[in-house]
């Protein structure tokens, strides 16, 4: 019986029994004195488990719980790789987050992923050794104005930001509505009403140059809108309007990317020759052409004709780096 299943199963004893003999619980559990008296410590001291030793009645049993104390409770123990993958996501993700508005109440949220991790079999610091989330093309973001871009979004102020456009190498300064803040591949955006243009717009936190919080109230704009002119196509950069890309992949990609998840809207199915079609939404083409690229030779584009031509292009451009 592994240390998860003594913990429910002296849950469960606790609960039936009302006072439960140490010679008992010993023998329920299969364990030595010293495991016992660990695994007890553990409950009391991590999880506040109001558990107590009755020297009248000659056995243990659950104190009643003070009101204003912490709450006893055994949490999910056991974690599946989506689980674990969550949770050590968001004690990275908060162990990284830019400081100033959030951070008072950042810690104790940590302090509570690493309880959760640690009421495994293992400790919290067994499991972050062990299991590595590792950032790709991460950019560094100025804590400054990561916390006015906070503080405008949940103040719903608008912002004045210099935007610096790395695409045309130029800077523009707009007044925007700050929507909402999204974490995506390793790296901040800002979604965000632009009252220059009339419309929505991403931006890359990264790229703000300058921020300065405004007494303007924020424009608001409905979830369901931003999610049609933002989620509706491929990427982070999507918008309302899209089309549909279809891509042919070798057999031997196929057996990778037949198990992804490009895109929630995504249609895949294998030829009878071996080969994997897919086809998705998408609105604009940076990234998917970025990820198009990455395969290579193992695959092509089928449609549409200018998705085609310029993912032709770009490995063109690329193979004549070499010549």
């Amino acid at each position: 019986m592994d240390r998860t299943e003594r913990f429910y199963r002296l849950q469960q004893l606790l609960e039936q029994r009302r006072v439960v003999p140490r010679e008992l619980a010993l023998a329920e559990l299969g364990v030595s004195l010293a495991t016992f008296k660990r695994d007890l410590e553990y409950l009391r001291e991590r999880l506040h488990a109001p558990i107590v030793w009755d020297r009248e009645q000659g056995g243990y049993r659950f104190e009643a719980a003070d009101p204003h104390g912490p709450r006893y409770g055994l949490p999910g123990l056991w974690f599946n790789a989506s689980e674990i993958h969550a949770l050590l996501t968001m004690e990275q993700l908060l162990a990284n987050l830019q400081p100033g508005l959030l951070e008072p109440h950042v810690e104790p949220l940590r302090r509570r992923i690493r309880v959760l991790l640690d009421s495994g079999d293992h400790s919290a610091d067994e499991v972050s050794r062990r299991i590595r989330l590792l950032q790709s093309a991460a950019r560094q973001v100025d804590s400054g104005r990561f916390q006015q871009i906070s503080h405008g979004l949940l103040a719903r102020r608008r912002l004045r930001i210099t935007h610096y456009n790395r695409a045309r190498d130029r800077q523009s300064v707009r007044e925007v509505s700050p929507q909402r803040l999204a974490y995506y591949r390793d790296n901040w955006y800002l979604d965000a009403w632009c009252h220059a243009r009339q419309g929505l717009r991403s931006f890359a936190v990264d790229s703000i140059r300058d921020v300065e919080v405004l007494d303007a109230p924020a424009r608001e704009v409905a979830a369901p809108t931003l999610e049609r002119e933002l989620g509706a196509g491929y990427g982070i950069f999507a918008g309302a309007r899209t089309r549909q890309a279809s891509l042919r992949f070798t057999p031997e990609r196929a057996r990778w990317v037949a198990e992804e998840q490009w895109h929630p809207s995504q249609r895949g199915w294998f030829e009878t020759d071996g080969h994997y079609r897919l086809d998705l939404p998408y609105s604009g083409t940076h990234e998917l052409v970025m990820d198009i690229l990455k395969y290579g030779p193992d695959v092509e584009v089928l449609a549409p004709a200018d998705l085609r031509r310029c993912v032709a292009d770009a490995l063109t451009r690329a193979a004549g780096q070499y010549r």
